[in-house]
């Protein structure tokens, strides 16, 4: 991924800038994942908080992750829209969810988290499978 992207909610009220590399971008298949995105997992990239311009006002629903830590799902309270996810383990970073990019095509993921937690409906882990083979 380059160095500048831009995104934000179906809504409009919420919108950011990445003005920093992408440290990493990944597929979560943990039940948080799965629980604030509505899906088999979330497709997000990690960046640093200082490189973030934020704008709107993001609601925060936290909840413990897999890894016992403290995870907080950010999406905007007037749509609905899964923003970001930021951690107690990891409190520099924000990890936006792919489909909120302004060109979402860009997106490339490069690992793959708690795959072990993949439900054999989802057609992403279903690739996964066969790729493993």
């Amino acid at each position: 991924m380059n160095d500048f992207r831009t995104g934000g909610c179906a809504c409009g009220q919420i919108h950011y800038e990445v003005n920093g590399p992408v440290e990493f971008s990944f597929h979560c298949y943990c039940r948080k994942c799965q629980r604030s995105t509505g899906g088999g997992h979330s497709s997000a990239f990690a960046v640093a908080n200082e490189d973030v311009i934020l704008t709107g006002e993001i609601k925060y629903y936290s909840q413990p992750a897999d890894t016992g830590y403290i995870s907080y799902s950010g999406f905007c309270p007037n749509c609905g829209s899964p923003i970001l996810s930021k951690t107690e383990r990891f409190p520099d970073r924000f990890y936006f969810h792919a489909a909120t990019l302004d060109d979402p095509s860009l997106f490339r993921p490069e690992v793959v988290v708690f795959k072990e937690q993949a439900h054999s409906w989802d057609r992403a882990n279903i690739l996964l499978i066969n790729a493993d083979k």
